[in-house]
């Protein structure tokens, strides 16, 4: 199956080269448009994928094609691609608050529509990405599209009304992370290790906290609690880290960004 993507960028980019490094669909049966030149140029340069003049053209030759622009622009592209889409083409959306629902109001007809939800993390193959499809799309048809979503990795076919719980824990978080080791590092600058090597302690922490929950199926406090030993350094920090409402906190940020999907 040909596949096309409207939208080039980095998330585009990130989910051809997954495909394409594990073989699932050739370079040149992909094909691409965006606005944005020095995109489509990036992505036919660095992944030999084929290049579209218009969105149009995308739709006209690929059997499934993939909107990987941002939410804003969804009405608008759609309104411009709708009168080609034919019956049994499959939509996979990749944009937050955007329904299954609305999706088919802007098409203005039932349409094969997968809607999901990738992660950054997709841009070094360890993507993490929800997805739900509307009722015209066969158990063969989302199989095949959950095969092109583990191509950069892993998928979880999920509730549509748990999709904005899924921006939050998910689509987002990646910066509330990226915020924690920024943090973690910066302390250990303040204590004298060099700024290069706390990225790394921090980051290696992190990676390695995260497959410990995955690997062990121990429940995180327990896993908290094997580092917590009686009187010992790390329970100071988490006092300290309960004190100042850490947990509270982060909390408090996937609601306002579970609430921000839903108006989207």
């Amino acid at each position: 199956m040909k596949l096309g993507f409207i939208g080039c960028g980095n998330m585009a980019s990130a989910i051809m080269s997954g495909i394409i490094s594990n073989g699932l669909i050739q370079a040149e049966e992909i094909i691409g448009a965006d606005v944005f030149a020095p995109s489509k140029e990036k992505a036919k340069e660095n992944l030999g994928i084929q290049i579209a003049e218009s969105n149009i053209e995308v739709v006209q030759k690929a059997d499934a094609f993939v909107l990987s622009i941002k939410p804003q622009f969804y009405a608008q592209v759609i309104s411009e691609i709708k009168d080609y889409v034919k019956e049994n083409q499959i939509i996979i959306t990749l944009a937050p608050g955007k329904t299954l629902n609305w999706l088919e109001e802007q098409f203005g007809k039932p349409v094969k529509v997968v809607r999901t939800m990738p992660n950054t993390p997709a841009m070094v193959q360890e993507g993490m990405t929800a997805a739900c499809a509307s009722a015209s799309v066969t158990t063969e048809e989302l199989a095949y599209v959950c095969d092109i979503l583990k191509a950069f990795g892993e998928v979880e076919v999920v509730p549509e009304k748990l999709m904005d719980a899924v921006v939050a824990v998910s689509g987002s978080s990646p910066a509330y992370v990226f915020m924690m080791i920024e943090a973690m590092a910066d302390a250990a600058v303040a204590e004298g290790m060099p700024r290069n090597q706390a990225y790394k302690f921090a980051a290696k922490a992190v990676m390695g906290s995260a497959k410990m929950v995955l690997e062990t199926g121990k429940h995180p406090g327990e896993l908290k609690d094997m580092v917590c030993s009686p009187g010992g350094t790390t329970i100071e920090a988490v006092k300290v880290l309960e004190e100042t409402g850490f947990k509270g906190a982060l909390m408090q940020a996937m609601e306002v960004c579970a609430e921000k999907s839903r108006s989207l």
